[in-house]
């Protein structure tokens, strides 16, 4: 995300994966997250147990209703892993 800070770095997201149930809706407050630049991962420093705890308490976000185009991005947004097109 080049030009858009600047200083340090900018972590992009183009899924709705938090809203989905995937790792970021899963990241707490006060979480460890791990930024390898050289090996291209971030990793969330939590155990496996409490992820699991969270995994099973997730429950998606109601929809906000919003009517302009971050509405329409949050309605028909497919996942990155499977294209990230919008959904008719």
């Amino acid at each position: 995300m080049s030009g858009l800070v600047n200083k340090g770095i900018v972590v992009g997201e183009v899924s709705p994966e938090a809203a989905t149930g995937g790792p970021l809706g899963l990241v707490r407050d006060g979480d460890i997250v791990t930024i390898d630049l050289d090996k291209r991962a971030i990793d969330l420093e939590v155990p496996a147990e409490e992820l699991e705890r969270r995994r099973a308490a997730f429950t998606a976000p109601p929809p906000s209703g919003d009517k302009g185009w971050l509405g329409v991005y949050e309605r028909t947004v497919g996942p990155l892993a499977q294209g990230a097109t919008l959904r008719g």
